[in-house]
């Protein structure tokens, strides 16, 4: 007789809200380790919650084919019975969703919107600072709902496809990792070319990758053996073996910074227009987490001296005469 515990995550998106998602979820199978996780995901994001060592099964939601696409996500998610159905997106598409399931307990997020707290009768608690605490911070109020403890647990792990790593130049090894990109333009740091420039020339050991979904063009001519442009061509999946091998990190807020924070890698996270406090890299306090708040919230004020020297710093590189 089967008496482990079904439980279907609901969490689409986005990349960095995901990743969230999979660090509670890591920390609830630790503490329970006999539960069964099935998890709902776009198709855009899937291959990554795939290889998520925390996650027993993926049904993929595929967003791009509308309502065709919700009508077999649903038809999939009725093909089981569940003890726990938890909504982390908290909107109506998610909603909809678990209103579906078979389910003995459905519960959904206090913070929902577009009318989603309707549809359950068990929310979690908000943490002390309401709507206002760190996005991780209120994923982890689901975790009491079990009676488990909202804490994270260790680095977050995953399980490598085989050969993934092998797809990857060896010379991102060591590497500093720079993400120019993000979900967001207004969010998206202006001196990454100047920044690459400076770094090659003041620190002459280092090697510099630019990674991400977002194909960018190279303004200079940099010797090809210390620098590498993986931009546009950068798959989800090899996001964990890259951010693994990397050195350090520089980010906008971005899904990879969270991805990188999760990971335990050295980072460097560039803020503008969005509060570290509520976006930063979790936890914030810890020392391995370098943020950068642009004055004023301005990306364009901050300064490339400032990232090259935090960069710097975390490396423990004295700066050359």
């Amino acid at each position: 007789m089967n008496t482990r515990l079904q439980i279907l995550i609901i969490k689409p998106s986005s990349l960095g809200d995901i990743i969230h998602g999979l660090q509670v979820v890591q920390s609830l199978k630790a503490q329970l380790p006999s539960a069964r996780i099935t998890w709902v995901v776009r198709e855009l994001f899937a291959p990554l919650v795939k290889v998520c060592a925390c996650v027993d099964e993926v049904i993929v939601f595929p967003r791009n084919r509308g309502l065709r696409g919700m009508r077999e996500c649903i038809r999939e998610i009725k093909q089981r019975e569940y003890d726990w159905v938890l909504d982390m997106q908290g909107l109506a598409r998610s909603a909809y969703m678990a209103w579906h399931a078979k389910a003995k307990k459905k519960a959904g997020r206090r913070d929902g919107r577009e009318g989603a707290q309707l549809a359950y009768f068990i929310k979690p608690k908000l943490p002390t600072k309401g709507k206002q605490a760190h996005a991780l911070e209120i994923l982890l109020q689901f975790l009491p709902l079990l009676g488990l403890k909202p804490e994270l647990v260790g680095p977050l792990a995953f399980r490598e496809p085989s050969g993934l790593t092998a797809r990857l130049p060896e010379r991102t090894k060591g590497a500093v990792v720079l993400f120019p990109g993000s979900r967001r333009a207004e969010k998206e740091w202006p001196g990454f070319q100047e920044l690459t420039a400076r770094l090659l020339d003041e620190l002459p050991d280092t090697r510099i990758v630019w990674a991400g979904d977002q194909e960018v063009e190279p303004a200079g001519k940099w010797p090809k053996e210390r620098f590498l442009n993986l931009t546009g061509v950068t798959e989800l999946q090899q996001l964990v073996p890259l951010i693994r091998n990397a050195r350090l990190c520089v980010c906008n807020d971005s899904g990879p910074m969270h991805l990188a924070a999760a990971m335990g890698t050295e980072l460097v996270a560039i803020f503008g227009p969005t509060p570290p406090e509520r976006f930063g890299p979790w936890p914030l306090d810890n020392p391995h987490h370098h943020v950068l708040p642009a004055p004023e919230g301005n990306l364009a004020a901050l300064e490339v001296g400032t990232v090259a020297d935090t960069i710097r710093d975390a490396l423990a590189v004295p700066e050359q005469d």
